[in-house]
């Protein structure tokens, strides 16, 4: 279900007025029914995965203190049941068809029992695994549940996400070594927001295994906390501490969170409906090409790619922290102004921040973060970038992205150490600041192309092209829609007012006339950006 959709619209109308009329318990029952109905819409057998990581975690947060009783045993596990029920489908032969692409593989992939096995072992395994571990110390308890949770949310991420792509590399280097060897193959289909909502999870049990947040032991809290349907497909992606006790205090709605929710589910679906599905065939156009690119191409392609990957994909937060608001929740900001950074150190301060914290708080600190000499700090650097690249897709370009923005991370890392740690106290220079965004900017369109390249050889044709294709800067790709020519240099107006005000609500500052008419003129492109092509978000499929 896309939130720019009418079925998206409906849904949210019943949400809603249900939402008002019902007590604060009942609240919750709903939206997580809801978003269940939500996650459901796509593809209904998949909610056996959100379900095995609710279970899992909530048991292993109970487990490490030892708080895991008779109800919060039989609770999750008819929870889990009913699942797999609709995960292994009513009639013989739908267990395929819920995770091959194909319903009639000529063959019988070895690996699918084993996995149907581990679904339908889960409960016995459970009920074996904490016997064990719960006569453990503490010490020792408490680890074996936090590897418990690692262990089960990174091998559901392994199968559903990365098998095919560690067969086919390992396969290749089998084959560089001259031996002969076919890769075992599952098409899976890739659900919807695994990443996101997997990564949630797991930083429950982390924050538990640190002692930084008490586990619950309200089952459906928690599980509303894994499967909230706003931000439950592309994030952010929410910290226990700060989300779940959202659902365990009633909620009071006012006029002006209601007013600043509508606000930016205006603003997220102008980002999404005018400007990046505006821009998207031409994007689409020039890396999807099998033809002659020119250079100029390349450029303006990257750079259009830039501002479709933004909208798209800040556009889903606005909409997702817009909706949140109007139930008195509030989610954590994802995205600020990252198109205004000056290093590669702040672009990640701004740039999907749910992520980078979280990429920070649990691997970049573990690994040992800054403490250590300088190549100790720029290792851990590049290997958090690596499987952040890693994190967005089973493809090399990815990891290459990783690699492009550990290696920019690593390299200013060095500049400031150079420098010193002393603060300098510089006065303020427009044109100084202004020439260190663009500078930094030409470096976050390259990264850029690399991330939307189809393979690696279109890398090396592309930068091929960029650096010594200006023979012909005949322009080839479509010129993207009329909403979206009118929308970005609007977003662009905004987003400096913004910036240069310091100020997240800067529009409270206009005269009403003159937010009247921005607010129509938003909507204006909204209705006009509806001609366009409907595109899915982009980051669905991470």
């Amino acid at each position: 279900m896309l939130f720019n959709s009418l079925e998206f619209l409906v849904f949210l109308a019943i949400v809603y007025t249900l939402y008002r009329v019902l007590p604060f318990r009942l609240q919750n029952y709903m939206l997580l029914i809801a978003s269940y109905i939500f996650y459901g819409w796509w593809d209904w057998r998949f909610l056996f995965l959100t379900a095995f990581s609710t279970t899992i975690d909530y048991w292993v947060g109970l487990t490490m203190q030892n708080r895991l009783g008779r109800r919060e045993k039989i609770l999750p596990a008819v929870f889990i049941t009913c699942g797999a029920v609709l995960f292994l489908g009513m009639h013989p032969g739908a267990v395929p068809a819920a995770i091959l692409g194909d319903p009639h593989p000529a063959i019988v992939k070895p690996i699918l029992p084993w996995v149907f096995f581990g679904i339908l072992s889960v409960l016995a395994i459970a009920g074996i695994w904490y016997r064990l571990v719960s006569h453990l110390p503490e010490h020792h308890r408490r680890k074996a549940a936090l590897l418990t949770s690692v262990v089960c949310q990174l091998s559901l991420l392994g199968v559903f996400k990365y098998f095919n792509f560690f067969a086919e590399t390992f396969v290749s280097g089998l084959h560089g070594l001259g031996v002969q060897a076919d890769p075992v193959l599952i098409n899976v289909i890739l659900p919807v927001g695994i990443s996101f909502y997997t990564f949630q999870s797991l930083s429950y049990a982390i924050d538990i295994y640190r002692r930084q947040f008490e586990p619950t032991d309200r089952f459906f809290d928690f599980a509303l906390f894994v499967s909230y349907f706003p931000q439950m497909v592309a994030g952010p992606i929410e910290r226990a501490r700060h989300l779940l006790p959202e659902f365990q205090k009633p909620r009071v709605l006012t006029l002006e969170q209601s007013a600043r929710g509508l606000y930016l589910i205006m603003l997220g679906l102008f980002k999404k409906v005018a400007i990046a599905d505006g821009v998207a065939p031409s994007v689409n156009q020039v890396f999807g090409s099998s033809g002659v690119v020119t250079s100029a191409d390349v450029i303006g392609g990257t750079l259009l790619f830039a501002v479709q990957i933004y909208c798209d994909f800040s556009g889903y937060t606005d909409i997702a922290r817009g909706v949140s608001k109007l139930l008195g929740i509030d989610l954590m900001l994802n995205f600020n102004l990252p198109y205004f950074a000056k290093s590669p150190r702040e672009f990640w301060r701004r740039w999907h921040i749910s992520l980078s914290t979280w990429l920070s708080d649990y691997l970049y600190k573990t690994l040992g973060g800054n403490r250590g000499g300088l190549a100790f700090v720029c290792r851990n650097l590049m290997i958090t970038m690596l499987l952040g690249g890693l994190w967005h897709g089973a493809a090399w370009n990815y990891v290459l992205w990783g690699f492009y923005h550990g290696s920019l991370l690593s390299v200013h890392r060095v500049w400031t150490s150079k420098r010193g740690d002393a603060p300098v106290v510089e006065r303020p220079n427009v044109l100084l600041g202004a020439a260190k965004i663009g500078f930094f900017f030409l470096f976050t369109l390259y990264g850029w192309l690399l991330f939307r390249a189809n393979s690696l050889q279109q890398v090396v044709d592309f930068t091929r092209l960029i650096f010594n294709g200006f023979g012909s800067l005949d322009i080839g790709f479509a010129i993207p829609r009329l909403s979206a020519l009118a929308g970005i240099p609007l977003l662009a107006v905004m987003e400096f007012a913004e910036y240069n005000l310091n100020d997240r609500y800067w529009y409270r500052r206009l005269l009403l006339p003159l937010f009247g008419l921005q607010c129509a003129t938003l909507l204006f492109l909204t209705l006009m950006g509806t001609s366009n092509e409907p595109a899915q978000f982009i980051y669905f499929q991470f």
